[in-house]
């Protein structure tokens, strides 16, 4: 019984884990610069194949936006959370 009982404690530690690291990882600053550079590479790539005018500045519009969204994402969260709660 006892050795059941350690195997599911164990199993939910590592899922306890698997949760935090997955976790950390979507609000990870790591993240937001792999996704801006991406996001960046493909609009430049884009933009420079329907010719449009300074392609590498106009690359920046979605990126800015997106980091933006990501800085203002946790206030809006709390936000939700305080009405949540009431």
């Amino acid at each position: 019984m006892t050795g059941m009982i350690d195997e599911r404690l164990e199993a939910l530690e590592q899922r306890n884990q698997r949760v935090e690291t997955d976790k950390a990882w979507e609000t990870s600053w790591t993240r937001r610069i792999a996704i801006s550079v991406l996001t960046y590479v493909i609009v430049v790539l884009m933009l420079m194949l329907i010719n449009a005018d300074r392609p590498w500045l106009g690359a920046l519009v979605p990126v800015c936006g997106f980091v933006l969204s990501t800085l203002s994402l946790p206030v809006a969260r709390s936000v939700w959370e305080k009405r949540k709660a009431n």
